[in-house]
């Protein structure tokens, strides 16, 4: 569906909309540049990495507001055949590793503090957890570009080539699925029953974030339609004054 001015902001709601946009999409950025150096620094250790046997000795809790996480104590003869111990960082609940364990260590050749457990989420859970985020973030903030894009590229096309039909206003909306500091934007609300098929059409204006109910003088309000599909419209609110940036 395209209605009029639909996912546009004014004032305050635009600059706020805009500044989430930006952050959402470089917040997501920064996340896949630091998965993408997590893998390489990963994929580089595995490369030049010597393994040996360690022994889980003991499991360190760690508490948080609402969960605990267990994480594996290991020890291990380095390449001169000096005992190490280090705490792995990746922990779990139910613990992943069980006291008296073997498992198997990977450690750089004159740097037992980078040794790391040869397991999936040991390796690699930094960077599928920053990944994961930062694509969330990243499709977030660019779909906060996108979709007003596609709308009002399709809003366009339907004031060029759609079927003008009048809408009979029946009232003044607020679009409870959208807050923005506090505030519900406004939609005007019209049907049209088609003449062909008796079927009763109703159509929402896009979001206007002052109350239009004091500019609306006519009882009919132009829409406009793609022909085939009525479900595809834009309802015309030109005639409404512009709010001040």
């Amino acid at each position: 569906m395209f209605s009029g001015k639909e996912a546009i902001f004014k004032g305050t709601d635009m600059k706020t909309f805009n500044t989430l946009r930006v952050i959402f999409s470089l917040v997501g950025v920064g996340m896949l540049v630091g998965a993408f150096f997590s893998f390489q620094s990963t994929s580089t250790f595995l490369e030049t990495a010597t393994a040996k046997p360690g022994v889980v000795t003991d499991l360190i809790r760690s508490r948080s507001s609402d969960s605990n996480a267990y994480y594996p104590l290991v020890r291990f003869e380095d390449e001169k055949g000096r005992l190490t111990e280090f705490l792995s960082s990746s922990g779990s609940n139910p613990p992943s590793y069980s006291r008296g364990e073997t498992v198997r260590v990977l450690f750089m050749p004159g740097n037992a503090e980078s040794a790391r457990i040869d397991g999936f989420f040991s390796l690699w859970g930094v960077t599928l957890i920053v990944g994961g985020l930062g694509g969330v973030f990243f499709m977030v903030g660019a779909g906060m570009f996108v979709v007003p894009a596609v709308r009002n590229s399709g809003a366009a096309k339907l004031r060029k080539t759609g079927q003008r039909v009048q809408g009979m206003f029946q009232g003044v909306e607020k679009n409870q699925m959208i807050v923005m500091n506090g505030k519900s934007p406004y939609q005007i609300v019209c049907q049209w029953q088609n003449p062909v098929t008796s079927d009763i059409h109703v159509f929402r204006s896009g979001n206007l974030w002052f109350d239009p109910s004091d500019h609306i003088q006519s009882e009919s309000i132009p829409v406009y339609i793609n022909p085939t599909n009525p479900k595809r419209y834009w309802v015309d609110t030109s005639f409404l004054p512009k709010m001040a940036s």
